[in-house]
């Protein structure tokens, strides 16, 4: 019997918690508070953390900021996205991605996205784009990398700019290469629940210096080093206390990401046993990963009927951390705020149909499930195999 019925909980004991600290964490907020200088204007560690997360992005430069959203939003300022301006987006990823541009006043139009990968699907990006098209923004989805082939190379052609999303990538590679070295800025969020966290906070890479002193001036009110107002920007300052933190977290991913491959490998060919699924897929040209997120997508023709919400919530109460998915942009209200373009739900709805198949029926396992033991991931199996199995297929409530 399911949980969600009263019977016995697959799991009764936590996966391991969420961000992992210890001492480490205690020292360097000690050390940033004991330089008297809070700020990253006199202090170290914001200085500090940048040079560290270039050199792990392979980036020229990086540049700490307050989150991800104003991360994204500083590279939409460096490109000159102006009221008007369309900026091509997936339409499968967290809203931030659309709500950044429309923050700029532009115009947000999304994409499908591929049917396995679920990130932009290059081939949509020609029937997409206009003569007010200034960017595009694929979003390296789960922590899989978008084909960056592709995108660079049509963006190229035509003059416009790439800003990489990479909030869910942290220290993915394309061909071996991280993302700060694929020639465009990539932009970062360190929120709670991302692979490197700090609570909150965010960074971009940038491909060169000149750029990065563009962005600096930018970031701090629009003021130069000798603090003369040299354009209209804003504060996307980040704290010396978080740049510590930040620093700490660093040090730890690659443990932790090498935990979470070996259990998400385990997990994949678990999960790939159990009818009804269809686990997101990997170009092989993504080389590197930081499985920020397991997705699978229930498969209609094999599950049709069962209603994935009711699937998430009963993975819950099995104790299995389990989510639905995010909603295509053009399900969410905030999508509709400001210009559109006039374009229409259903229109959107037809032109996505692979972000639809995701958005409605996709489910994420979030990648703390991966840094525990082969019996954690086993669980998570267990769980899912019996929820689908026990579930009414035919969208009622299920009974006792």
């Amino acid at each position: 019997m399911l949980a969600l019925n009263g019977g016995p909980k697959v799991r009764t004991h936590p996966f391991p918690r969420w961000p992992e600290y210890d001492e480490t964490e205690n020292l360097a907020l000690a050390r940033a508070l004991q330089q008297g200088e809070w700020g990253r204007h006199g202090g170290k560690e914001v200085q500090a953390f940048e040079r560290e997360f270039a050199e792990f992005g392979q980036a020229p430069a990086a540049l700490a900021v307050t989150n991800g959203s104003h991360a994204l939003e500083l590279a939409l300022e460096l490109a000159g996205i102006e009221p008007g301006d369309e900026v091509i987006v997936p339409a499968y990823t967290f809203v931030a991605t659309s709500t950044a541009v429309q923050r700029r006043g532009g115009v947000p139009v999304p994409v499908d996205v591929t049917p396995d990968t679920f990130c932009l699907d290059p081939a949509a990006l020609d029937a997409a784009a206009t003569d007010r098209t200034r960017a595009v923004i694929p979003v390296h989805i789960g922590g899989h990398v978008a084909d960056m082939d592709a995108i660079t190379a049509w963006a190229a052609a035509r003059g416009v700019t790439v800003i990489q999303d990479a909030a869910q990538a942290h220290g993915a590679t394309w061909r071996g290469k991280g993302l700060g070295a694929l020639g465009s800025i990539a932009t970062f969020s360190f929120q709670s629940t991302k692979v490197i966290t700090a609570g909150e906070g965010g960074a971009l890479l940038l491909p060169d210096d000149d750029i990065y002193e563009n962005a600096w001036v930018r970031h701090n009110c629009g003021r130069t080093r000798e603090l003369r107002l040299a354009t209209a920007s804003s504060n996307f300052r980040v704290s010396e206390l978080t740049a510590a933190l930040l620093r700490t977290q660093l040090a730890r991913f690659a443990d932790q990401n090498a935990r979470r491959a070996a259990r998400s490998t385990e997990l994949a060919a678990a999960l790939g046993e159990i009818p009804g699924i269809r686990l997101q897929g990997r170009d092989p040209r993504c080389t590197s990963t930081p499985h920020y997120m397991t997705t699978f997508v229930l498969d209609q023709d094999e599950l049709g009927g069962l209603d994935r919400d009711t699937v998430a919530l009963a993975l819950l109460m099995e104790g299995i951390p389990a989510f639905g998915s995010h909603q295509p942009l053009h399900r969410t209200d905030a999508f509709w705020t400001g210009a559109t373009g006039g374009i229409r739900p259903e229109e959107l709805a037809e032109r996505c149909p692979n972000a639809e198949r995701v958005g409605r029926h996709g489910v994420l396992i979030p990648h703390q499930a991966l840094l525990g033991t082969r019996q954690d991931v086993d669980d998570v199996a267990t769980a899912v195999a019996k929820v689908l199995a026990e579930l009414p297929r035919d969208g009622t409530p299920p009974t006792a």
